[in-house]
Formats: C-alpha cells, sequence, structure tokens
C-alpha cells in the first residue's frame, strides 16, 4: 500500500467540483491545503467553510478568521458582501452538499489508499467498532478508531467530539491515519452523519448494520425517515453507499435492509435459513463470557466471547462477517475477537461484592430491555437499575425506557442522564410515568425517583443483596454530566467504585 503526499488543489479546481462561482477570484492561482467549519481554528491560508447555524450563520464570523478564502452559500455571500470582504469567496447552492467532496480533495482522498470498514444501526456500533479493531490487528492490520468513545490511531487515542465528525475533520483524519501507516478504518456512521453528508466523499469498502430501534426520533421524525437515513449506507444508488454491504437479518429492518442492499452478506445469530454468517452461544458463565460458534461460508470456529448477551453474539458475527467481506484471514480475525473489550459496554466493576455491578450505555428502550434480560440470565437473584433520559433529545422514548426497565427489573431508580437545558424533574416524571404503568407487574417492581445520579447509585448498591445484580445505564464510558450549557465531571464507573466500596459488604 503506498503512501502519497497529495497535491494541494486549487481554488478554482474547487469551484469546478462543487459546481460553485468565485467571487473576488484571485489573480494567481490559491492552492488550499486545508479546510476546516471553526472559524477560530482554520489556520492562515485555508479554506473556511461558512455553514448557515441555527442561530447566527458562520459567515458572521469570516471576518476575524485568517483563511485565505471562505466556501460559503448565497446567503453567507450577502453577510460577506456586507462586510466588505475582499478576500476570494466560493460560492454554491448548498454548502453541505458537497463539503464532503471537496474536503475529501482537499486531503488527496486518503480513504481510497486504506481499507474503510463502517458500522450503522441504533445500538451495537461501537462494540462492533471495537470487535474489529482487536481482530483486524490480530491479523496484522495497521488500525484507525473512529467513533462514539473518540478516536484512535495505532491504538492511541486522539480526540475528537462527534460520533461521526464533521466532513473537513474526517477526511484530515484520513490523511493523518495514513501518513501514521494506518492500513484499515473501522468507524461508526451515524444516522446524521448519513443525513449531513459527513461521510461524502470517503470512500467505503464495507458497511456493516447492526439493527435499527426507537432513537433520534427528535431529528429523522419518524421510523421510516429514521431507516431510510440508515439506508443511504447500503443502496447501490446513493453517493455514499459501500462497496460491500454486511447486513445483520435479525429483525425486520435488517431483512429490509438486506433487500434494498447489492449482493449482501446476510448474517443472522436465530438460526434462520439463508445467511452466509451465522453465530450461537454455546455455553456461559457467571462473569458473562460465553463460548460461541460462529461460521462463514468456508469455516466454523469456536471461541469464547469476553462480553455477555445475545446481543454480543450478533455483534461478533456482524464483525467477522466484515472482515470475511474484506478479504481479511479469519483464523487470526478470531484470535483478536475474543480478546475485545468495549469502555462503558456491559462493563462490570467488581470490588469483591457478592453481587453483579454493571455500567452500559444502554440509552434507548431495545437497548435497556436487552442489558437487562441479559443479566437476567446470569444471576440467579434479583436485577436492578438506574435509569435517565437525555434533555434535548427524543423525548418520545422516555416513557418506553421507563416502562421497559420496569418489566424486567425487580427494582428501578430514575435519576438524571444529562438534562441539557430542559427541566430535569420534567425528565424524570417521563420515565416515572413509564416505570409506574408497570408497578403491579407480577414480579412488583420498586420503583424510586432519585433526582441525584450518585445518590441514585448509592441507593442502588445499598438494595443489592448476594446473587442480585445491578447495572447503572445511560452515560457508560461518557465521564460527564451536561447540565445546562455546563458539563461537570461525573463517571458512572467512578461512581459505582465508590458506591461499592462504601456501602457493598
Amino acid at each position: 500500500m503506498t503512501q502519497t503526499t497529495p497535491n494541494a488543489p486549487t481554488l478554482e479546481a474547487l469551484a469546478a467540483l462543487s459546481g460553485g462561482t468565485l467571487h473576488n477570484a484571485p489573480d494567481q492561482p490559491l492552492h488550499i491545503e486545508e479546510i476546516a467549519l471553526d472559524s477560530s481554528k482554520i489556520a492562515p491560508g485555508g479554506l473556511f467553510a461558512a455553514l448557515p447555524g441555527t442561530r447566527v450563520h458562520g459567515a458572521t464570523f469570516a471576518k476575524q478568521c485568517p483563511a485565505g478564502a471562505i466556501f460559503t452559500d448565497n446567503a453567507g455571500a450577502k453577510i460577506l458582501e456586507g462586510q466588505g470582504e475582499t478576500r476570494p469567496v466560493l460560492v454554491v447552492e448548498d454548502v453541505r452538499e458537497v463539503l464532503g467532496d471537496v474536503s475529501a480533495e482537499v486531503y488527496g482522498h486518503p480513504s481510497e489508499h486504506m481499507t474503510l470498514l463502517g458500522v450503522t444501526g441504533t445500538s451495537g456500533k461501537t462494540t462492533v467498532t471495537y470487535m474489529l479493531e482487536k481482530g483486524l490487528e490480530a491479523a496484522g492490520a495497521k488500525v484507525g478508531l473512529i467513533g462514539t468513545t473518540g478516536t484512535k490511531i495505532l491504538g492511541e487515542y486522539v480526540p475528537t467530539s462527534l460520533t461521526t465528525p464533521e466532513a473537513p475533520t474526517l477526511q484530515a483524519l484520513f490523511r493523518r491515519m495514513l501518513q501514521a501507516g494506518v492500513t484499515h478504518v473501522v468507524m461508526e456512521v451515524s444516522s446524521h452523519a448519513l443525513m449531513l453528508g459527513r461521510v461524502s466523499g470517503t470512500s467505503f469498502d464495507v458497511a456493516g448494520f447492526t439493527n435499527l430501534s426507537q432513537d433520534h426520533l427528535d431529528f429523522h421524525k419518524t421510523m421510516e425517515e429514521y431507516f431510510e437515513a440508515k439506508a443511504l449506507f447500503f443502496d447501490p444508488t446513493s453517493r455514499s453507499a459501500a462497496k460491500r454491504a454486511v447486513v445483520c437479518v435479525d429483525d425486520e429492518w435488517g431483512e429490509r435492509m438486506a433487500d434494498r442492499a447489492q449482493h449482501p452478506v446476510r448474517v443472522g445469530t436465530h438460526g434462520q435459513a439463508g445467511v452466509d454468517v451465522s453465530a450461537k452461544q454455546l455455553s456461559a458463565d457467571k462473569t458473562g463470557a460465553q463460548e460461541i460458534s460462529l461460521s462463514t461460508p468456508t469455516s466454523t470456529h469456536t471461541l469464547t466471547l469476553q462480553m455477555p448477551g445475545a446481543f454480543n453474539v450478533a455483534n461478533a458475527a456482524l464483525a467477522t462477517a466484515m472482515a470475511y467481506t474484506a478479504d481479511v484471514d479469519v483464523d487470526a480475525f478470531m484470535k483478536g475477537l475474543s480478546k475485545a473489550q468495549v469502555p462503558g459496554r456491559m462493563e462490570r466493576i467488581d470490588c469483591g461484592q457478592p453481587f453483579v455491578a454493571v455500567v452500559d450505555y444502554a440509552h434507548k428502550p431495545a437497548a435497556i430491555a436487552a442489558v437487562l434480560d441479559t443479566l437476567r440470565k446470569q444471576v440467579a437473584g434479583r436485577v436492578g437499575i438506574a435509569v435517565g433520559a437525555g434533555g434535548d433529545r427524543d423525548a418520545s422514548k422516555r416513557v418506553i425506557m421507563g416502562r421497559e426497565s420496569a418489566q424486567r427489573a425487580d427494582f428501578v431508580v430514575v435519576t438524571d442522564d444529562n438534562p441539557r437545558t430542559e427541566d430535569p424533574a420534567s425528565i424524570r416524571a417521563e420515565v416515572l410515568r413509564g416505570a409506574l404503568e408497570l408497578a403491579d407487574a407480577p414480579h412488583h417492581p420498586e420503583v424510586r425517583e432519585i433526582g441525584d445520579r450518585a445518590a441514585a447509585i448509592d441507593a442502588l448498591v445499598q438494595w443489592a443483596q448476594p446473587g442480585d445484580a445491578v447495572i447503572v445505564v445511560g452515560k457508560g464510558h461518557e465521564v460527564g454530566q451536561i447540565v445546562g450549557t455546563t458539563t461537570h465531571h461525573f463517571d458512572d464507573r467512578e461512581e459505582m467504585r465508590r458506591a461499592l466500596e462504601t456501602f457493598a459488604r
């Protein structure tokens, strides 16, 4: 695999690529080596992409930035004209529509020089990417990872803020990875990223689909819209479609996605016919580790998976199918897969207590149901959960989250998650309403409201007895709690350890 240092394109070439027009055209060719959305971070001589915002247009900030040129829409061009802007301005109808392609051109299309595997779906994206990372490393690949928990280049973390970064940041990351010697990139691809064009201009070799359940309906409005956003990654008529598709068909959305894709590799864990890669659990121990059987079109393997739950059997099958589709040595891949673990995903916190304590990122109804079902199978005793919902996000799932918690747990503590700018008590009331709908369920769950998240974790630990299991859901790997517009340090794992050391006997 060759690594190339791209020749920076001229502004005129970017105008031709984007179909835009140049205002204040430069007298000499202006080579663009960087593009950015943040006016405070653009390098001198770079291209500032000024997009319309929810409150103010990005062009408003152009005057103070050191960019050599500005990339904007007609509304932005009017703002710049009013400011007396004299630098070159590239104007298009919709910046987002072409931002990915322009960014890829600026950075020399680095994704074309590596093998890219993208994972989308509601739950499991992070886990599948970590499984891919470990498996690919075992197979000899040099791996970069991009996702919810951050970005890693050859195992070292690099700060990023979005599950799928904006197109300029993403393409710059790809070039940095290529220059570092990365051969394979595994990344989460969110529905927002697909809809907003963040991955446009990116050459994906394999796209993987985990599942679909209710989430992000504040953005997509309906499940059909949510599905169609994900389908952009698989439909061969889409500009964002990967070369090959791997689809888990364990739910009806997966079946529909496989029908949308062209010659997909189908993955199943329910014993259904017509799948190319299948997996099933053979046994499990009290730690949650499970022995599974996994079959590809050319071989069958038995391995121990460190993570519990039927959903992780499906995640392992999808990761293996994606590796198989990318022509990776599956025997070597399996050795890495057996060691994969994910921060904040069914992460056990062990301080010597006589019950199971877990922290997980589950923040949607189906994910909460899945983790509780998994814990119920692991222990002979009772199951307790601390659950909350995020503010300024899909409010329709809050009642359902409470209902799923009370349907499966013996003790439910409704607490604050990231309330953001919403009233925390109002959010809790909606989750509580769902939980109390099942207060008269056959197992008579106890439901309690404790807004303070640390106190809620304390109550959970104090409730637990030998042989029980308790779980805190919603934040997983996150180390901050957003109240208003301020982020306060808060780590569920730290708080669980503190509570266990204080109260567990």
